[in-house]
């Protein structure tokens, strides 16, 4: 749950949509929203696709605070 709302959190401060999102990663929408819902389990392969299309490292994507 904390990977998809950190994923979600990062991609609202781009600007892009889930759709335009999941178009810059080459992934389909509905896997996006089902990563930002916390009910997918991401490949390694697909959290580097996620990590270029955000532009940020892939450790990035697991900085989750004090939450």
């Amino acid at each position: 749950m904390k990977f998809g709302k950190r994923v979600r959190a990062l991609r609202r401060a781009t600007g892009l949509s889930q759709e335009a999102f999941a178009d810059s990663c080459g992934l389909d929408r509905t896997y996006i929203g089902g990563i930002e819902r916390g009910e997918r389990n991401v490949s390694l392969i697909n959290i580097a696709k996620i990590a270029a299309a955000l532009n940020v490292p892939a450790v990035d994507l697991f900085e989750f605070g004090d939450e």
